[in-house]
């Protein structure tokens, strides 16, 4: 799922539906409309060029009742996630995040040889690699089957399943329930939330801990992030509204902590309710500081779209005005959330020449919707362009260490997001 995040939960053919998936109240209230898009990560080959594409609408919603920002599911998740683009190894920075957090994840449940730990949405072993080093029991559980298969391949024991309900208990009874139990980066790509959360619930055993790492929406309206808005997220959350979709399974948030990972997110370290560890400072602040920014109540969310616009408004007269001035133009990295952003504000291969990933699955195929080629980094040093735009704009650190040598003869890096800027 870097950029990404990882997988969803349940298989099940979605429908479009009106209604909140946590509570089930009517959505009434819109809070973005960023018109049509294709799959974020369906990148195509070049015989698909010529071939018609479904594009989906990306309207988020707002439940009045249990305050959960949400995308009605279009798309069945298994079409999404069985074959998948995103391979979270290719990220560094990634990878080092996942050390930090087993590193303190063994410190606070104080985990050995004896202990089990358990990760949903896996991927390819970037995190449980970590675990499996201590010597410490593990497990992913991965829906896509080639990402599954090359986690495999790395010697990290990794089922190929949908994550739910069915599932926790099939795992359970096996080999027992997880003494830690992760879940970072998922919570929000699951249409079937509260199976997915019910089998949390049922896997996380009685002591256990459970982390939940998510794209945090208060962060995500702060840096006006609408291009983590796709179809493969469901939802987007505060503390507030993941707090009320846990309590309806037993759970609670523990303790709490801002990351700076995809423009800001939570971690959120859950127990069960009955689990003696108290609810920190942490947790008590957050949730006091998202009163006082009005996410306690419907009406707390309005100017987001507004500000959207004027990012896609800016954004391509900038590319327009260097197009007529005779600059070249590439972008680098092709994260799915790239995806929302060039066919929101319709940006095609007249004003972007080409991309380049580091994920080799990428290369030789192309953007969905927009057609933009992806290549090889090393095309960068070959093409010489005048104007590089970083589309992982929150790893704008690591990319643009990567491209010293291209900002030296001169280039200049753009940022989209948060707002136009040349660095």
């Amino acid at each position: 799922m870097s950029d990404r995040a990882d997988a969803p939960a349940s298989a099940a053919t979605p429908r479009a539906s009106r209604n909140c998936r946590a509570c089930g109240a009517a959505l009434e209230r819109l809070f973005v409309d960023l018109g049509m898009s294709p799959p974020c990560e369906d990148f195509l080959t070049a015989d698909r060029l010529h071939e018609p594409e479904t594009f989906y609408p990306l309207d988020v919603r707002i439940c009045d009742a249990c305050l959960l920002v949400q995308l009605p599911s279009y798309i069945a998740p298994g079409s999404i996630f069985r074959e998948y683009a995103y391979f979270s190894s290719f990220s560094t920075s990634w990878v080092d995040h996942a050390e930090r957090f087993v590193d303190e994840a063994v410190r606070r449940q104080g985990l050995g040889p004896s202990s089990r730990v358990i990760e949903i949405a896996s991927n390819d072993g970037y995190l449980l690699q970590h675990v499996v080093a201590r010597g410490i029991p593990a497990l992913g559980i991965e829906p896509a089957r080639n990402i599954a298969e090359t986690a495999r391949a790395r010697g990290i024991p990794t089922i190929n399943e949908f994550f739910g309900r069915e599932v926790a208990r099939e795992v359970a009874a096996t080999g027992g329930r997880a003494d830690l139990l992760v879940a970072n980066n998922v919570f929000a790509h699951v249409p079937d939330l509260n199976d997915f959360t019910a089998g949390l619930a049922h896997l996380l055993a009685p002591n256990g801990l459970l982390s939940i790492e998510v794209a945090y929406l208060a962060r995500l309206i702060d840096h006006n992030a609408f291009d983590t808005i796709y179809h493969e997220h469901f939802q987007y959350y505060t503390l507030l509204s993941a707090e009320s979709v846990l309590a309806r399974h037993g759970l609670r948030v523990h303790d709490v902590e801002e990351l700076a990972s995809h423009g800001g997110s939570l971690r959120m370290w859950v127990v069960h309710d009955d689990d003696p560890r108290s609810t920190t400072s942490q947790v008590e602040a957050l949730r006091a500081a998202e009163h006082d920014a009005g996410y306690d109540r419907p009406d707390g969310y309005g100017g987001f779209a507004v500000r959207v616009a004027a990012i896609k408004h800016d954004l391509v007269t900038f590319l327009i005005e260097e197009r007529r001035r005779g600059m070249s133009i590439a972008g680098y990295g092709a994260p799915g959330k790239a995806n929302t952003l060039l066919n929101y504000c319709g940006i095609r291969s007249d004003l972007i020449d080409f991309l380049v990933d580091r994920n080799p699955y990428k290369h030789g195929r192309f953007t969905p919707g927009t057609h933009i080629p992806i290549h090889a980094p090393e095309a960068m040093e070959r093409e010489r362009p005048d104007v590089i735009v970083i589309l992982p704009w929150n790893l704008r650190a690591e990319i643009a260490a990567q491209l010293d040598d291209q900002r030296r003869r001169g280039a200049r890096l753009v940022a989209p997001i948060p707002r136009l800027e040349v660095l």
